[in-house]
């Protein structure tokens, strides 16, 4: 069957489509239907009993499969590679699930777990679901006043930790961290697991820390514990507007069934296969496509500390691919722009073998042509735009290469995947026809695998997502659909600017900005005007060796949009910047950034990758005459 008749399918009859997905999966009770009409937003598979250890690792051992690779661990930091297979992790898994119960962590419990890229992060989080502990993965080295609040909303029994991160060139100390969170948090976790990493030794704290290797000193391996099909795998903080971040809750069963589909459908990855995503636990790619898809599918993950340039240089993608027989690769666009800048023209592309490669797969922002094109250029694989986000946990749109390549639109992450009615709706929630901005929203109930509610705040979860359009669940992110049913996002919903009376796409503009020959990477945003309401500014980083004076480089891509937008979007200002303020999984701050040209107070993001970025930010707009306030 093509992407139609299976999307067809699913349309025609979602209960027996979901149904005949989940048989793939090892049930302790199998469940009798798949939809439940119950919580805010309806459950999956809520009558089953499993458990996603037993299904991440166990089953595979049972099938004969333990000496696969399960994990390949590659640190171009430390210098290091390790493997472990399957029958190695189910003993870690097994090992540490039986110190956590014996020192009281059970069904229901909450774990926080705050570990660098280490095979030992997916032992912990694989650990928690085996006795049904709830893990919440906060990101290594997230600053202690966020882990604190974290620490409050989940009220963690545990924390499992890591002496240390690594960044090049340096060494990010977690204790401190996390001993001055605990501190400023209200309540406090019984005890706290410390994996001490040989680039430094973090001291303990008598009576409340242990060390990872004497906690499971005299362990009994603990078995699967079968789980209620909506009871939470895990917890995923995503940043809130209020500044209090949304705890997304991600149920068991429906988890299972959608990664299991989503590997072989999507990503066109069996049992046997290696797959990398080069992501970070900390954010929902890593927990999703490093720790859980992978290998319950039977695949071989990538567990990567490194950076994509830098660790040593814009080869290093390349040479993880080659040296393990990558056969699908995920990443975020701005990682590929990173190896763009550094190596314009793909020259150190050429000294692998990627010829186990059949894909690069780019999500986590909007994927603009211009890069989409140089990676097609360089690699010779498809390069594939998916969208999706934390709170789905599963791409909602994507070209699903196990079922058919369907023909490639750049800009466009192709089509919704069954389970997702996709709409694009006006202010009123009324459909809008075809190729006509507007809100993206999803028709309810949402697919196996996104979230049922939110962490302790039913209230919440409805006003975020579901009341501005009832029966819809509310993306936050603007697009539109053209007449073949190709989606295009082209914005979130707030930079969605509005010049003069018309709305215009800042994604749009970013479009025609980057096709320049010598930017590397850009960004549009909407600042406030007296006369326009708003005005678009860009901001633009050159490529490297760029010789084009800048004031030349701004000239020509102000009359670039002016060409190919029109006069209407009133572009008439870029300045030139040697980077752009990110968050550490690679998202541009835009909204920050039109704040502080607007000279209003705003809060640093907690997420935010280098705070210096904001002040090289703010002497820039200065220079063309705006607040500049960092």
């Amino acid at each position: 069957m093509g992407y139609r008749e299976v999307y067809e399918g699913w349309k025609a009859d979602p209960e027996a489509f979901w149904m005949e997905q989940a048989r793939a999966i090892d049930w302790d009770r199998a469940p009798t239907r798949a939809y439940f009409d119950q919580g805010p937003a309806g459950e999956w598979f809520a009558d089953a009993m499993v458990n996603t250890c037993w299904n991440a690792v166990d089953r595979h051992v049972e099938a004969g499969r333990g000496d696969q690779a399960a994990i390949i661990h590659d640190s171009p930091i430390t210098g290091t590679q390790q493997s472990v297979s399957f029958a190695e992790l189910q003993d870690q898994t097994a090992r540490l699930a039986g110190a956590l119960s014996a020192r009281g962590v059970g069904l229901g419990d909450r774990v926080i777990i705050y570990m660098p890229m280490i095979p030992e992060a997916l032992v912990a989080m694989l650990a928690c679901s085996r006795i049904g502990a709830i893990h919440s993965v906060v990101f290594g080295g997230f600053a202690a006043h966020e882990l604190a609040v974290r620490i409050d909303d989940a009220q963690p029994k545990a924390i499992l930790a890591a002496s240390c991160g690594l960044e090049p060139g340096r060494v990010v100390e977690y204790k401190p961290l996390i001993d001055k969170a605990i501190e400023q948090a209200a309540h406090k976790p019984d005890f706290t697991v410390i994996f001490q990493r040989p680039e430094h030794a973090a001291t303990l704290v008598e009576g409340r820390d242990v060390d990872w290797i004497a906690f499971q000193d005299d362990a009994t391996p603990a078995d699967c514990v079968p789980v209620a099909g909506n009871h939470p795998a895990y917890i995923l903080y995503t940043s809130g507007t209020t500044g209090q971040p949304k705890g997304v809750v991600r149920a068991t069963a429906g988890h299972l069934v959608a990664l299991n589909w989503s590997m072989k459908n999507i990503y066109g990855i069996d049992a046997g296969d290696v797959f990398w995503a080069a992501s970070d636990v900390g954010w929902v790619v890593g927990h999703s496509y490093i720790c859980y898809a992978p290998l319950i599918a039977g695949a071989t993950t990538i567990v990567f500390e490194g950076k994509p340039v830098g660790t040593p240089d814009a080869g290093t993608f390349w040479r993880v691919i080659q040296d393990h027989g990558v056969k699908s690769f995920f990443t975020a666009p701005t990682a590929i722009r990173a190896v763009k800048r550094e190596d314009p023209n793909g020259a150190l592309i050429g000294d692998y073998d990627l010829s186990s490669l059949q894909a690069l797969f780019l999500a986590g922002e909007r994927a603009d042509p211009d890069t989409i094109q140089w990676a097609e250029d360089h690699l010779k694989v498809p390069v594939i735009d998916h969208w999706w986000q934390t709170e789905t946990g599963w791409a909602i749109a994507a070209n699903p290469l196990g079922i058919e390549l369907l023909t490639v639109r750049k800009g466009s992450p192709t089509h919704p995947m069954p389970g997702y009615d996709v709409q694009i709706l006006d202010e009123a929630g009324h459909p809008l026809p075809a190729s006509t901005l507007g809100a993206i929203a999803v028709k309810l109930p949402l697919p196996p695998g996104t979230l049922p509610t939110l962490w302790n705040a039913e209230g919440r979860f409805r006003k975020s997502y579901l009341d501005h359009f009832p029966g819809y669940y509310e993306t936050g992110d603007a697009g539109y659909v053209d007449e073949d049913g190709y989606l295009y996002i082209m914005a979130r919903t707030d930079d969605v600017i509005n010049v003069a009376g018309h709305r215009l796409s800042t994604g749009a503009m970013e479009e025609v900005l980057a096709g320049h020959p010598a930017v590397a990477e850009c960004a549009v945003i909407g600042v406030a005007d007296s006369l326009k309401g708003q005005m678009p500014l860009g901001f633009l980083c050159l490529k490297k060796g760029v010789e084009t004076p800048d004031a030349q480089v701004v000239k020509e891509v102000v009359a670039r949009v002016r060409d190919q937008i029109g006069p209407v979007a009133a572009f008439k200002t870029a300045v030139v910047v040697d980077r752009l303020p990110k968050t550490r999984s690679g998202k541009i701050l835009r909204a920050t950034m039109a704040k502080i040209a607007d000279g209003e107070e705003f809060k640093l993001p907690a997420t935010i990758d280098d705070p210096a970025t904001l002040d090289e930010i703010a002497v820039a707009l200065k220079g063309v005459g705006y607040p500049g306030k960092a």
